[in-house]
């Protein structure tokens, strides 16, 4: 059993091309230890650990043409069963469930708008240890410019309920298992290109947003939205190195 309900999001991990770097600059960001994988046929894949417990990973992109990405999981009780419902819910079954060694079964879905995100059915390793505190995850979020169709589907596929502006932000939805807000929805920005596909976004909980945004800019990052307030907290979105695109945020 995992350490969260089936249908919350769970684990999140880095497709990335330089691990090493990886291996660098989110522990001097965030102040995470390291734990590789024995397997030589996991290729170097890290848990990250804060204060011994599993928060993140990361690994070597599945195909060599990936673009660097932090994928988001959802903890299901049977991966293949989700998975049988992606289809049929509008959404696409981009990897079908297979199992991670002894740690899991997981499968990789896309929802109607392109956005993707991953199932999770935790087996010894159950997913993330601790939520919601900083250096941990603390929020997820779809951007889509379709979320009329992503309330379709996600209710589907998870249960999920659309809750509108749950921090009385406009624009904003929370996702609703049960009684619990599990996650979030907006649309996308103006600039938003076209045709371009939604996407998941993680937020790794900090003490100090604007000191983290800093410091990532002086380990070799990019800082691309300043520090801002919103109604969910002070937040900033950031690009590590090699391109991938994660948030900071301080609840209120």
């Amino acid at each position: 059993m995992g350490i969260v309900p089936a249908g919350t999001p769970c684990w999140t991990d880095l497709a990335t091309p330089d691990l090493a770097d990886a291996r660098r600059f989110y522990p001097e960001l965030f102040g995470w230890t390291g734990r590789v994988a024995p397997e030589p046929e996991a290729g170097g894949y890290t848990d990250f650990l804060r204060h011994g417990q599993a928060v993140a990973g990361a690994g070597p992109p599945a195909i060599p043409e990936q673009v660097p990405i932090w994928s988001i999981y959802v903890a299901a009780d049977d991966a293949d069963l989700v998975a049988g419902r992606v289809e049929e819910a509008g959404g696409q079954l981009v990897v079908p469930p297979f199992d991670v060694f002894d740690r899991g079964r997981m499968a990789v879905l896309s929802d109607p708008a392109g956005a993707t995100l991953c199932v999770w059915q935790p087996l010894t390793m159950p997913g993330g240890e601790v939520f919601g505190v900083p250096g941990a995850m603390s929020w997820t979020e779809l951007v889509t410019p379709d979320p009329e169709g992503a309330k379709i589907f996600y209710e589907l596929v998870f249960g999920w309920q659309p809750d509108e502006q749950p921090t009385g932000s406009a624009g904003h939805t929370g996702w609703r298992l049960g009684s619990q807000i599990v996650a979030g929805m907006t649309t996308p920005l103006g600039d938003f290109p076209p045709g371009a596909p939604g996407y998941w976004s993680v937020y790794f909980g900090v003490t100090d947003v604007d000191a983290t945004a800093a410091r990532a800019a002086a380990l070799g990052g990019a800082i691309l939205v300043p520090p801002r307030d919103t109604a969910a907290g002070r937040c900033t979105a950031l690009r590590d190195p090699q391109g991938a695109l994660f948030n900071a945020i301080t609840p209120p």
